[in-house]
């Protein structure tokens, strides 16, 4: 399809349409047309479900490739899934088989690809937590990696350095629990989740990556209340409080009063506008205690290697 809207895979709800767009079920079929575009030269993106992602209002200028392929297959404590699946279908399939270790990554919008390449998680699990293989096209040939092989870190992963490498599927390796005490957990998750980020919000939940204590200098540290760190994180929004984050507004995008970390398009909202609240945040923490505040969302369709620059 050409000219796409790209703003209707995207749960901002912004972006200008792509020049092409292409979408299939079939992995072997989406391998065929990435390796003709990439030998044409041609630019693409391949996205996922869209929750991270920031599309130019100009759009993108290039090919948009999306793998829906959704399987999700049990073998014992084992799950094979496939990247188009959302992780909420497999939260949810792994919770109705009583199968203990993601359950509280319940409300996580974003496809399996995206939660394995960003390492997604939530009180104190992450993803890394499961995998144990990792399929993926590097551009010639499918290859596997081990949980090892991935280099996973917190909200990170080697998938993430080589964005040119696809991921197609996962393995993950599950413990035996009690279905209804692992749905009884889930739902309270969800419902606190969804107070937070309503579903019907247009965000991509947090906007900032959290900060690991360990890795803050020693001066910024020690101004940190101990009551804010959680497990050896702490949260950005402590930082974007501190410097008038919540309330700020830019056209329709807002930071929600509740919740520093959090930009959402409250209606009509521009890519433009968005990324002008995601430069000044990181600005104001920069300015006051020289760290550099990392997003969680991808962009597309914009110039340069650092948009805030």
């Amino acid at each position: 399809m050409r000219e796409v809207p790209l703003s209707q895979y995207t749960r901002f709800g912004i972006g200008g349409p792509a020049d092409f767009f292409l979408e299939t079920s079939n992995p072997l079929s989406f391998g065929q047309a990435l390796a003709i575009v990439r030998s044409a030269g041609l630019e693409f993106v391949v996205i996922g479900g869209g929750t991270n992602l920031i599309v130019a209002d100009e759009g993108f200028r290039g090919i948009c490739l999306k793998l829906t392929s959704d399987s999700i297959c049990l073998d014992g404590l084992r799950v094979d899934v496939e990247c188009g699946a959302t992780l909420q279908a497999l939260v949810d399939f792994t919770v109705q088989h009583g199968l203990a270790g993601l359950h509280t990554m319940t409300g996580i919008p974003g496809s399996v690809g995206a939660a394995v390449y960003g390492n997604a998680g939530a009180y104190g699990h992450s993803i890394q937590e499961r995998v144990r293989r990792v399929r993926f096209l590097d551009g010639e040939a499918v290859r596997e990696f081990n949980n090892a092989e991935c280099l996973f870190h917190y909200r990170d992963s080697i998938f993430k350095i080589n964005k040119q490498w696809i991921i197609l599927s996962a393995t993950l390796e599950m413990e035996a629990g009690d279905a209804a005490a692992l749905k009884e957990t889930a739902d309270r998750i969800l419902t606190t989740r969804n107070r937070k980020y309503p579903p019907t919000m247009r965000c991509a939940g947090s906007i900032f990556k959290n900060f690991l204590l360990a890795e803050l200098p020693p001066a910024v540290a020690a101004e940190i209340p101990p009551t804010v760190i959680i497990e050896g994180k702490v949260p950005s929004a402590w930082f974007l409080e501190q410097v008038g984050a919540k309330g700020m507004k830019q056209g329709g995008i807002e930071v929600a009063d509740y919740h520093a970390n959090l930009i959402y398009n409250a209606g009509g909202g521009t890519a433009r506008e968005l990324v002008g609240i995601i430069c000044e945040l990181k600005d104001r923490v920069r300015r006051r205690w020289d760290i550099p505040l990392e997003e969680e969302v991808q962009y597309v369709g914009f110039t340069g290697q650092n948009v805030c620059s």
